[in-house]
């Protein structure tokens, strides 16, 4: 079964790793042969400093369209985002884009980058707990307002690597490194950086799933710190066709967030 990814800011693997733990073996099927086309949304918030002396707090609403057959997933993310903070951060990644410290605090909402996503399965080792191998390019299209301090108002183009590893039949290892080559904004000069992550997902019962995850990501401009967060999340699956999935997350350094977390629905037709 093709694992799944739901776009929650930098969570990408959350939900690839909570519904890798809740699925069956990782097998072709008729129904994933044939394409299956799944929506999301929900809410994410998150608050923190970012090393300057005022807060950002970004309320990220995405929606999600996803289609799906064993080997292969096309995404398309449309989120809807409001920002309050004194313009040093933007877009729903929460991208440092300047050191300055003097800013008032406005709030400004809109339209979200619109992301576009492919991701392939490129090699599925061992049969009772295979590897699993994906790779994902991926598109940040820069739909988002850079006057009203919602994006860059450049393109994004990232490419991941993320690997999963069952260890029994209840618990798996999982881990990724990306690239993204960053556009940058009127004379902003902001950096491609590399990121990566690594956890472990753990079945409770046959509809619930539990874990943890640790993500990096080098600093978006000089003179800043990276990104060190931690996540802990919860799937249920209600149904066949009816998912939840939750987190906490928090940061471990000046670019992170203090503190985030969200819902996400999802329904599979």
């Amino acid at each position: 079964m093709k694992l799944e990814y739901y776009p929650m800011k930098n969570k990408k693997n959350i939900v690839a790793i909570a519904m890798l733990s809740l699925s069956a073996p990782i097998t072709s099927t008729p129904a994933f042969a044939e394409g299956v086309f799944s929506v999301t949304s929900g809410a994410d918030y998150s608050t923190g400093k970012y090393g300057q002396s005022e807060s950002t707090d970004i309320t990220y609403i995405p929606f999600v369209g996803k289609y799906e057959t064993d080997l292969t997933t096309i995404r398309l993310t449309v989120p809807w985002l409001q920002i309050t903070g004194p313009g040093d951060v933007v877009g729903s990644d929460a991208t440092l884009i300047s050191n300055s410290t003097n800013r008032k605090r406005m709030t400004e909402s809109g339209l979200g980058d619109i992301v576009f996503a492919l991701t392939q399965t490129i090699a599925n080792i061992g049969e009772s707990h295979p590897l699993v191998v994906d790779i994902t390019g991926k598109v940040k299209f820069a739909t988002a307002s850079s006057t009203n301090g919602l994006g860059t108002g450049e393109n994004d183009y990232t490419i991941t690597l993320d690997g999963y590893k069952p260890i029994n039949n209840s618990a798996t290892l999982f881990g990724g490194i990306g690239y993204k080559k960053t556009g940058d904004p009127k004379d902003i000069n902001l950096n491609n950086v590399w990121s990566g992550s690594c956890g472990l997902s753990y079945k409770l019962n046959q509809k619930s799933s539990t874990g943890i995850m640790a993500d990096y990501r080098q600093a978006s401009i000089n003179n800043s710190e990276p990104m060190r967060e931690v996540t802990a999340f919860f799937t249920h699956k209600f149904s066949t066709t009816y998912k939840l999935q939750s987190y906490l997350t928090h940061g471990y350094s000046d670019a992170s967030t203090d503190w985030g977390g969200g819902l996400m629905l999802g329904y599979i037709f």
